[in-house]
């Protein structure tokens, strides 16, 4: 089988070299696109492969149909609202994620994020300390636990609020389970967001959550930007002159934000969650281990598109 490795912002060098042994000892070839300018290039590439893994490259329509052999496409992150799940199922192609791969990158990210936003950006004044404040996780999934663990390692109370999760195993972590959304912003310092962007979620973080933070409140968001209601974060950070919003994806409207609120906001550059070699090898590796184990014995362990 053809793996094609399609990646506008490549893997280390190591990990391909990874990616290219796992698929040779089980007998599969490995095909590498990276850096490329132009969607043409990506449709191309994929004519003629049997499984794809992908990072941040969007897997749309357009492109499965022109993968006429595709089997498999593998997203190497936890998320995969860059894949057209809708139509890999029409066309029986199998979609998985990579979850836990990027965890620890993203959870340790959250962390530095709240020392950076709580010292003021290093900026000369006086900030403030972690240890003491209350921090409350939106979803205690793989990422969620770590930054739990680290929260708490830094002397910080720790509340998470996730409907999905029994509150015993919560509480077993040294975790507060909070019985709803309202009552974990209404106590937290800060609120760690560890959602996925689903219909059920977008835009679900706004004003009426928001303001309901104490007195300093820090938001900090390493999921997706969609999540976020824009014109509510506007209205509340006009609002509320004490909150504070840090993300590690730019919103839509960040020159805005930027403009208005100076360094009570922040947005990394570029999308840094998953950017550690550890993260990259991780995920990678994972991918193509997912994909020879699915042409060997049909495994989907997973898979995204049930």
């Amino acid at each position: 089988m053809r793996i094609l490795v399609a990646t506008e912002k490549p893997f280390a060098a190591v990990a391909v070299n990874g990616i290219k042994e796992i698929a040779k000892e089980a007998g599969h070839e490995v095909v590498l696109l990276e850096k490329y300018a132009d969607k043409a290039q990506l449709l191309e590439a994929v004519a003629d492969v049997d499984a794809l893994i992908v990072r941040s490259d969007k897997v749309t329509a357009e492109v499965i149909g022109a993968a006429k052999n595709l089997k498999i496409v593998v997203r190497a992150g936890a998320g995969y609202d860059n894949l057209d799940l809708q139509t890999c199922t029409g066309r029986g192609i199998v979609a998985m994620n990579t979850p836990g791969q990027n965890s620890n990158a993203v959870a340790e990210l959250a962390i530095a994020m709240m020392i950076f936003m709580s010292r003021n950006q290093f900026a000369p004044g006086t900030g403030s300390e972690l240890s003491g404040k209350k921090i409350g996780i939106q979803a205690y999934g793989n990422v969620g636990k770590l930054v739990a663990r680290k929260a708490a390692a830094l002397g910080m109370q720790v509340m998470a609020y996730d409907p999905f999760v029994d509150s015993a195993v919560m509480e077993n972590d040294g975790v507060i389970p909070a019985a709803t959304l309202e009552q974990m912003y209404s106590e937290c310092n800060f609120i760690s967001l560890h959602i996925p962007a689903t219909p059920e979620t977008i835009g679900s973080i706004g004003y009426d959550l928001i303001s309901r933070m104490p007195a300093g409140g820090c938001l900090l968001n390493t999921a997706r930007k969609e999540i976020i209601n824009e014109a509510e974060l506007v209205k509340v950070l006009t609002d509320r002159p004490d909150l504070k919003y840090v993300t590690d994806i730019a919103a839509a409207c960040q020159a805005e934000l930027d403009e208005k609120f100076g360094k009570r906001v922040f947005a990394t550059p570029k999308k840094m969650g998953a950017e550690t070699m550890e993260a990259n090898v991780n995920a990678g590796l994972a991918a193509a281990r997912q994909i020879c184990r699915f042409f060997a014995t049909g495994c989907r362990d997973f898979q995204v598109n049930k």
